[in-house]
């Protein structure tokens, strides 16, 4: 049975001035690309807000936030913001949680002793409170008081969490409704996830790409490989057509559901990454 031809999508980078946001939008739904990826990078931009600034100059595309540090905000205010763009933009809204960068996390005096913890907390009341439930808890870090929202969405986002290690991956597979995988997964990574996952039926797998075209397209990203953290540079989308829908569909069929093209920090070919996703798209359709 051939593998479903995954989602195509494309990161809008915060490296990138937040005034060129709604024009990289519109231009990747015009393209025909399935969703809009965004950072919250210390000290860039804030995911909350851009992710309303792409969803509301969009009408199609689907907008995700890969991720948002657990340790920066109150759940209570996560599902608040959470729930005010899931109702207002029905099914196009895509949120990802999870530890954050902890050097950075430590810099504004919010490194948790036990990040997994907090994030599971975290996990366990964002749900039911994006049900419209009344939550009371008293963990170690998260305390709630008879919360309930006054807006819940009607159609509660899928909760994605960003994951690296085996714990947060269990964590993702047991809380969350999907995963997102930065660090350049190839397709043997993809399937290590979603072993230590053990992924439910229907478990959302999202891996971001490193992408580039021209000459030095590979040159330019492996000298970003402070990003990729322990794991060094896996997949990269370079080469023709072609050989990046090899890539993706590889992917695809390893088990990742979305594939995200992650520009170069430099921004010299945003333009042309969102032309090979879209690209890419139409070649695997």
């Amino acid at each position: 049975m051939p593998t479903a031809a995954p989602r195509l999508g494309l990161v809008f980078r915060p490296q990138q001035p937040p005034e060129q946001l709604r024009a990289t939008a519109v231009a990747a739904e015009e393209a025909g690309l399935d969703e809009l990826w965004l950072w919250e990078d210390c000290f860039a931009e804030g995911g909350l807000t851009t992710a309303a600034i792409a969803l509301t100059a969009t009408r199609r595309i689907g907008v995700g936030i890969g991720l948002l540090p657990v340790p920066l905000r109150n759940p209570a205010l996560t599902a608040m913001e959470l729930a005010v763009l899931a109702r207002t933009s029905p099914g196009r809204f895509l949120p990802g949680v999870g530890h954050g960068v902890l050097d950075w996390m430590g810099q504004v005096g919010a490194r948790a002793g036990s990040p997994l913890t907090l994030l599971r907390e975290h996990l366990e009341v964002l749900r039911p409170l994006l049900r419209g439930e009344e939550v009371s808890t008293d963990g170690r870090y998260v305390h709630l008081d008879g919360v309930r929202l006054a807006w819940p969405p009607a159609q509660v986002p899928p909760l994605l969490v960003g994951a690296r290690g085996p714990k947060t991956l269990a964590l993702a597979g047991r809380l969350g409704d999907g995963v997102i995988l930065d660090c350049a997964p190839d397709a043997a990574a993809v399937r290590a996830a979603l072993e230590a996952a053990q992924a439910p039926e229907g478990f959302d797998v999202v891996a971001f790409v490193p992408a580039a075209t021209g000459p030095d397209a590979r040159a330019r990203l492996e000298a970003e490989v402070f990003l990729y953290g322990d794991a060094g540079p896996g997949a990269l989308a370079v080469g023709s057509v072609e050989q990046v829908a090899d890539l993706v569909g590889g992917l695809a069929r390893a088990g990742a559901t979305s594939v995200v093209l992650q520009p170069a920090g430099d921004g010299r070919d945003v333009q042309e990454v969102l032309e090979l996703a879209a690209a890419v798209r139409s070649a695997l359709a």
